[in-house]
């Protein structure tokens, strides 16, 4: 049983607002919110990539190289900048160098991932990973080799460790989880996740085991609707308990690498409205001390998302967490359920049985 601190740092938005850059940033680098997620294309983008806050330290080689990861339950590969990369966002970031570690294994394979704002590519090796003391022999991850333009120059995070299920890893590259759990390095297989809210710090990733102190007002299990993402099905939204979106029933990802509530666009349109809020989702801070609760139904269980959660303060102004996004699947509509909702519960994500467990935060 191993534990990962997780620290919570200035999102990317918040930086560039500080220093004046965000609105000449955001007109260089439209992207494609829904790109992560259409299914049969190898594409996993940096979802919601301007307000990643959450991050943690693994380290690769012998001796240990170290890097910052967003640890992403909506991606499935390890990757980190490498010394054979020459873009600016390699070279301000920790790149490992394969040269300086003795347990390197070098593979013709390439890597190449596309995003909502640009890519990576790379190559693929071999190598030791630790994470929190967990040494993962031989576990493959890519080495990026470009990263063009400076989406993520600005990112404070190094690379990314995906958490999500072998079906969707580029490459058939075999997830840092899988090989623990295939080698018997966690006492269970499972993981589960604790985002603190605001400023607090004690945000986790815990391989193998269920914290009990964060489990105290019990645990609701939902099975898996598809082995990809951790993707749940949910019977509806409502808010003052009228249903007001998927009402007919709607897919749901759990994604610990996405900030906001993804939410289809006629849907969203609906929210915004019974909100009081703006089209582009802004609201009075006066207006969002009454707002109401966001309830969303899953599997028979109520699943609140109170305004403390749902509504971003920064500078004085006030904006709702949602964001639009229209993904085609077979099963209907697609919401993602990032950060804004899993702030409100202890998540466990269940490999043996394919299910997610919500615990409620006080």
């Amino acid at each position: 049983v191993r534990r990962v601190p997780l620290r919570k740092m200035k999102s990317l938005r918040q930086r560039l607002q500080e220093q004046g850059l965000l609105e000449s940033y955001l007109k260089q680098h439209p992207y494609n919110l829904a790109a992560k997620y259409f299914p049969g294309i190898a594409m996993e983008p940096l979802e919601n990539y301007m307000d990643d806050e959450y991050f943690g330290t693994i380290s690769i080689g012998t001796p240990p190289q170290e890097f910052t990861v967003v640890f992403d339950t909506g991606s499935s590969n390890l990757w980190v900048p490498s010394v054979f990369c020459s873009s600016p966002a390699c070279r301000n970031h920790n790149r490992f160098n394969p040269a300086e570690s003795s347990t390197f294994l070098s593979t013709n394979d390439t890597l190449f991932i596309a995003y909502g704002t640009g890519s990576m590519s790379g190559v693929l090796g071999y190598d030791t990973v630790n994470v929190a003391g967990i040494n993962i022999r031989n576990q493959i991850f890519g080495l990026a080799e470009s990263e063009p333009g400076d989406s993520f120059y600005y990112t404070p995070f190094d690379g990314i460790l995906g958490l999500a299920f072998p079906s969707i890893a580029s490459s058939g590259a075999t997830p840092v989880f899988d090989n623990m759990m295939m080698e018997n390095l966690v006492d269970r297989p499972l993981f589960s996740v604790y985002l603190s809210r605001d400023s607090q710090g004690g945000s986790f990733v815990l391989f193998g085991a269920i914290d009990p102190y964060y489990t105290t007002k019990g645990i609701s299990w939902i099975p898996l609707s598809a082995e990809t993402y951790w993707q749940i099905t949910m019977e509806s939204v409502s808010i003052n308990g009228a249903p007001v979106a998927c009402s007919s029933g709607c897919q749901a990802i759990v994604d610990t690498g996405t900030t906001l509530l993804a939410v289809p666009i006629r849907a969203l349109r609906t929210l915004l409205s019974h909100l009081g809020a703006s089209s582009s989702g802004e609201i009075s801070c006066e207006a969002a001390r009454n707002l109401p609760d966001l309830i969303f139904h899953i599997h028979g269980y109520e699943f609140p998302v109170p305004p403390r959660a749902y509504v971003l303060r920064s500078n004085g102004y006030c904006t709702l967490g949602l964001q639009g996004m229209d993904v085609p699947t077979e099963e209907g509509e697609l919401w993602i359920l990032g950060d804004v909702f899993i702030r409100e519960y202890y998540v466990i994500f269940d490999r043996a049985d394919n299910k997610v467990g919500l615990s409620r935060l006080p």
